[in-house]
């Protein structure tokens, strides 16, 4: 099997295999007990939060949570003290990943003003239309720092300067760009999650920037400064801070990678259309489509290479991609898009060969 849904989920590094073992084994104290074991533990929470920081901007505090999803959800909270002050409107663009773009749509039901901005063709917002729209009466502004299905760049930092300028609290889902992109420093707060950095599933983290006011999403013992009660998980922290090392230790040679793995992989579809800007986007990440294909078919034949459906079907939901359909692609254009996703383990063959199978099962139909 040839993996190419990278945006998914990421293989788990051999390093944070190693970092995590001894907390799965002899290490299993509880990082909030006061005895020595539970010392350890905490010590190597604390160390891991401190690897997961460095990736953000000074001035902040990162919080583990189980996914970037609760993360999302926590930091939605911001907009509960802000609707007492009149501010109840919330702004994202309309391509957002469902942890935000659901999460509003349900604040939606709770008295907000929720606004799904419209984006250009190429997947990116217009800023001299999105300020148009961020006002006194916002509370929070959206926005992602590269799409999940298209690998699309927002210019977050310029989104972040408009919702300041309005007194407004940014939030930027950074779970597809840590690691890969820089983080804009005037961002208010961004979640990530551990298994799309080559680090284990069940943990995230929400980044704030000091002074931002985050209400509890888990009430109990207090743990994570209050904001999400339970016990962490000192093996599971100390993955995703692992994985976060790696990634700021191999971000150059990552970067050379990936670009690589990008051009070749764009030369074996050349005859095909990509989706979204070709220029301000992700390299890792080729959403792409050919005409009168059917994706599922190709799926269904091609069972050598993992990779995904340009649409939201492709986790059962069964209704076509927002994201492709926010481009103004027909449904069809949307049924015949699909995503390759190349990390830090593919190799040049394995796009070479993976492009190939594709490409003959694209013919085939």
């Amino acid at each position: 099997m040839i993996y190419l849904d990278n945006q998914a989920t990421t293989p788990l590094a051999p390093e944070v295999f190693d970092a995590m073992a001894p907390w799965l084994g002899h290490d299993f104290g509880n990082p909030h007990s006061p005895h020595i074991m539970g010392r350890k533990a905490f010590a190597a929470v604390e160390l891991a939060r401190e690897q997961v920081a460095t990736l953000f901007p000074d001035g902040g505090q990162v919080y583990f949570t189980g996914t970037a999803t609760e993360a999302l959800n926590m930091a939605f909270g911001v907009v509960r003290g802000m609707q007492e002050t009149g501010r109840n409107r919330i702004v994202l663009p309309d391509t957002e990943h469902a942890a935000v773009r659901d999460t509003a749509l349900w604040y939606r039901s709770q008295g907000f003003d929720v606004l799904l901005h419209p984006v250009r063709e190429d997947g990116r917002v217009s800023l001299d239309d999105l300020v148009k729209v961020i006002d006194q009466k916002t509370a929070l502004v959206a926005s992602m720092l590269v799409n999940n299905e298209i690998g699309v760049i927002q210019p977050v930092r310029e989104i972040a300067d408009l919702a300041r300028q309005a007194g407004a609290v940014s939030l930027c889902d950074a779970v597809q760009g840590y690691g890969r992109v820089d983080i804009p420093d005037n961002i208010d707060m961004a979640a990530i999650s551990g298994h799309k950095i080559y680090g284990p599933k069940g943990v995230g983290a929400l980044w704030v920037r000091d002074g931002i006011d985050v209400p509890p999403l888990i009430h109990g013992g207090g743990q994570e400064g209050g904001l999400r009660s339970g016990t962490l998980s000192p093996a599971l922290c100390v993955g995703m801070g692992k994985a976060a090392s790696l990634c700021a230790i191999r971000a150059d040679a990552d970067r050379e990678h990936i670009s690589a793995l990008a051009a070749r992989a764009r030369a074996c579809f050349s005859d095909w259309t990509i989706n979204g800007s070709a220029e301000e986007r992700y390299p890792g990440n080729l959403n792409i489509r050919r005409e009168g294909l059917d994706v599922a078919r190709l799926m269904s034949d091609v069972r050598s290479v993992a990779f995904s459906a340009g649409s939201a079907c492709a986790s059962g939901s069964g209704r076509p991609s927002h994201v492709l359909a926010a481009l103004g692609l027909e449904r069809d254009q949307i049924k015949s898009s699909i995503r390759l996703g190349f990390g830090r383990y593919n190799s040049l063959e394995e796009i070479e060969s993976a492009a190939r199978t594709i490409n003959e099962a694209a013919e085939a139909q």
